[in-house]
C-alpha cells in the first residue's frame, strides 16, 4: 500500500516536488558557492583520511589511494556534481538519476566523517528514489521521459525489422 501510494498518488507527487526542489536548491547553491573560488577538496580529503575514529578503514584507504592523489579531479566532480544534481532536481529532469548521484555524494561525505545536513538530505532522497517516476511528475520528467521511451521504442522496432530482413 505504501509503495503504491508513494509511486502513484498525485498529492504525494506534489509533496515530493517540494522535497525535490528543496534538495535541489541545497545542492545547487552549495555547488554555485564553490564555482570560481578555486575550490580544492584536497584538505577535506586529507583530513578525512587522517580521521581514524570516524572514518572506516576501507573508506580511508580509498581516500588515501584514489581520492587524494586525484584531488583535482574530485574537486571538479564535487563542484559540478553539486551544480548539475541540484539543477536536475529543481527542474525535475532525470530525477531518479540525479537523486541517485546526490545520495552517492551524501554518503561519500558521511563516510568521510562529515554529518552536517548530509544525513537529512540522504533520508529525503531515499523517498525520491523509492517514489520512482512520481518524484518527477511535476517537473520536466513528465514530458522528457515519455519522449525518450518513445524514441527508444522506435529504435527497437527499427532493429527488429532489420534483423528479420
Amino acid at each position: 500500500m505504501f509503495m503504491n501510494t508513494i509511486r502513484n498518488h498525485s498529492v504525494v507527487a506534489g509533496i515530493l516536488a517540494v522535497l525535490r526542489i528543496y534538495i535541489g536548491y541545497t545542492w545547487f547553491t552549495s555547488g554555485i558557492s564553490k564555482l570560481g573560488t578555486g575550490f580544492d577538496a584536497s584538505g577535506f580529503i586529507a583530513a578525512a583520511a587522517a580521521n581514524t575514529e570516524a572514518v572506516q578503514p576501507w573508506w580511508r584507504a580509498f581516500l588515501q589511494v584514489v581520492a587524494l592523489p586525484n584531488a583535482e579531479l574530485f574537486s571538479f566532480l564535487v563542484v559540478w556534481g553539486e551544480v548539475l544534481v541540484g539543477l536536475a532536481l529543481i527542474l525535475g529532469l532525470f530525477t531518479n538519476f540525479a537523486a541517485l548521484m546526490g545520495i552517492t555524494m551524501n554518503f561519500s561525505f558521511l563516510f568521510s566523517g562529515t554529518v552536517s545536513i548530509n544525513a537529512q538530505m540522504a533520508v529525503i532522497t531515499i523517498f525520491l528514489i523509492v517514489a520512482g517516476a512520481n518524484a518527477g511528475k511535476f517537473g520536466l520528467d513528465r514530458w522528457v521521459m515519455p519522449f525518450i521511451k518513445n524514441q527508444l521504442s522506435k529504435k527497437q522496432k527499427g532493429k527488429k525489422k532489420v534483423a528479420v530482413a
